[in-house]
């Protein structure tokens, strides 16, 4: 199915993530004749990978998740802060929650993904989801309290679930998070007066082992010695099937087992499972059966079309490329936007469209406060503090916009040097051992430690270039609105 050309076709964007955002951003970056339009009911954009450091509070929220008026000033882009309740394909037009209508003449559709609870009765109403900005400090708060009351009451039984934290989903999510929780609650509890012997965070998994069938599931090993060598080591509770959640309890049962047990806990934390958003469910009705994949999510062609739609283009994870199946991750997402918008201009223009290939140039993972995991194409693997500081230069170099990666970089280079000394942190070894030293004992530590992270730093910015986008597929520059004189 051809595509009509036309210079003054009306282009039309829903969902902000890493596709929708990039496509939008290289469209007006190349000047791309006719209105584009981005619709989404958030006023933020939300980079997932880093929802750990608005966590942690090692990132503001302003680096995160900035508005999107931030990201699109005097990019002439329009966006439309409104939800997407239904999309009719053969009209070319979408309706908003508002009740309002928007056709359009090219659609990219990058709504993403939704949380799936694989049926575990009540977990949607009381676990933590932990995919949006709004999750994240929901999460964070809810954590500090449950400190401060295991410090305020006398209920062995409460206390104990106050200070239990139930992780569900192996994955890379659930890893990630288990890692972070394992050193980030007691920075948090020692200060309070808390002992942290009395923590306990657990990783529950169906499956009999962890990051199975995932991009980083070569990073198993690494991943279990970091969950045990945590400030809390990491319980591991594997083939688990967990039926329901309640406020106070995780319900489950083990492999071959019927009994149904409970792990008492105020925080169960979900990460597993992912399911088609309610949006692309709607186009079951208007998309033959063949082009929709076994989970339900529309399938598109090599060029990110759907078969009978060529005028609609959609990436990321809320479809399947049939003839190339990729990873959902971010760098994918990235590539693919920049795909699309290439595709569009060539539709436009009247030439031929192109089959993209998005390449996984490695993985990366956070496993602990200060602590992480690069792996460059499965050749090359840096942990500890030197992975931790690779992770976060990568993603930092992906943010939107290089104005908005300027002020990122500024914030956690300022974190990495200055602040990082005056957050509150539960004693480790090495500080007791820091503490016994004589001055000149620890005058000599400091000359071979200032030597042992200068020569990791130099091997770092080597493997950044590495993992670094090339040009081409760089978020565009959007040239932002000079002060006024009067200002």
């Amino acid at each position: 199915m051809a595509i009509n050309a036309s210079d003054s076709a009306t282009t039309v964007i829903v969902g902000g993530g890493f596709v929708g955002l990039f496509t939008a951003l290289h469209l007006r970056h190349h000047q791309h004749a006719g209105p584009i339009i981005l619709v989404d009911p958030q006023t933020n954009f939300v980079f997932k990978p880093m929802l750990y450091e608005l966590l942690t509070e090692e990132l503001p929220e302003s680096v995160v998740c900035p508005s999107y008026g931030e990201l699109l000033a005097n990019s002439d882009v329009e966006l439309v802060q409104a939800k997407v309740t239904d999309v009719q394909l053969a009209e070319k037009r979408l309706v908003l929650d508002s009740g309002q209508e928007q056709h359009y003449d090219y659609l990219v559709l990058a709504v993403g993904s939704v949380q799936g609870y694989l049926g575990a009765k009540g977990a949607e109403e009381h676990a933590f989801a932990f995919r949006s900005q709004t999750e994240a400090i929901a999460l964070r708060d809810h954590l500090k309290t449950c400190l401060e009351k295991s410090l305020t009451t006398e209920d062995k039984a409460e206390k104990e679930r106050l200070l239990t934290v139930a992780i569900v989903g192996a994955g890379p999510a659930g890893v990630e998070m288990a890692a972070t929780l394992a050193d980030l609650l007691p920075s948090w509890y020692v200060p309070m007066g808390g002992d942290i012997n009395d923590l306990k965070i657990y990783l529950v998994n169906h499956a009999p082992g962890i990051l199975a069938g995932d991009a980083n599931s070569g990073l198993k090993r690494c991943a279990l010695e970091e969950l045990q060598a945590r400030t809390i080591p990491v319980t591991l509770k594997l083939g688990v099937g967990v039926k329901g959640v309640t406020p106070e309890s995780l319900q489950f049962v083990e492999t071959g087992e019927e009994e149904l047990r409970h792990l008492d806990t105020c925080t169960t934390i979900w990460t597993a499972g992912t399911a088609v958003n309610p949006l692309l469910k709607a186009l079951a009705a208007e998309i033959p059966p063949e082009e929709i994949d076994r989970h339900g999510q529309p399938l598109v062609t090599s060029t990110l079309q759907l078969p009978s739609f060529a005028e609609v283009f959609a990436a990321g994870d809320c479809v399947t490329v049939k003839e190339n199946p990729k990873p959902a991750l971010a760098q994918i997402a990235y590539q693919q936007g920049a795909a699309i918008a290439k595709n569009l201009m060539a539709a436009q223009k009247g030439k031929p469209l192109v089959s993209p290939d998005p390449q996984l140039r490695g993985t990366l993972m956070k496993l602990g406060l200060n602590n992480g995991v690069a792996n460059l194409f499965d050749r090359v693997r840096i942990q500890g503090k030197a992975g931790d500081l690779l992770r976060n230069a990568t993603y930092l170099e992906l943010l939107p916009t290089p104005l908005h990666n300027f002020k990122a970089t500024t914030q956690w280079l300022a974190e990495e040097t200055i602040d990082r000394f005056h957050r509150p942190h539960a004693p480790t070894a090495q500080e007791l051992k820091w503490a016994a030293m004589t001055p000149a004992q620890q005058r000599e530590y400091q000359g071979i430690k200032a030597i042992a992270i200068i020569a990791p730093l130099i091997f770092i910015v080597l493997l950044y270039f590495g993992f670094k986008t090339p040009e081409r597929e760089r978020p565009p520059f959007v040239p932002q609105p000079s002060p006024s004189v009067n200002q």
